[in-house]
């Protein structure tokens, strides 16, 4: 019998949504170290400028930084290095065809450990977001923060 507590762990690219717009999403495994499974769980991970390439049709994700696990000592992992995902041949055709054709890129948007205790990515064939969608994006959000304000102060009295 497991007693151990299933971690609903879920890691966000917060600046992915910012900065891209998506138009295609999978859900991918990843290969990973066992020390690097450990920094996951403990949330060490940082996805600033990371993105996947493919090469030899496989994919990778690159300046995924998982901080090194502190008790791994000598058997440790490089934090920065190349990690393979696991797509199937259709996923990666499609993952191609986009890149080559319309001038697109893979990012990843979030981590989390699914029911099974896998380690899994979800990443985003994706547009990069001209600056003034940024602006209206923020333009959009203040005033809604605003409105929102707004109704509080008027439910106090």
């Amino acid at each position: 019998m497991n007693t151990f507590k299933k971690q609903n762990l879920k890691i966000n690219n917060k600046k992915a949504k910012f900065n891209f717009e998506f138009i295609d999403k999978y859900i991918v495994g990843i290969i990973l170290q066992g020390s690097e499974i450990k920094s996951i769980r403990n949330y060490n991970v940082n996805f600033n400028d990371s993105y996947c390439y493919i090469k030899n049709k496989e994919v990778f994700i690159k300046n995924l930084h998982i901080s090194e696990f502190k008790q791994a000592s000598i058997n440790n992992h490089d934090p920065l290095r190349d990690r393979k995902l696991l797509l199937t041949k259709r996923e990666i055709k499609k993952l191609k065809k986009g890149i080559s054709e319309k001038g697109l890129t893979i990012i990843p948007v979030n981590l989390f450990i699914n029911d099974k205790g896998l380690c899994k990515l979800t990443i985003a064939l994706s547009k990069s977001k001209k600056t003034y969608d940024k602006k209206n994006k923020i333009k959009e959000s203040d005033i809604e923060k605003d409105k929102n304000k707004q109704v509080k102060d008027f439910n106090i009295y």
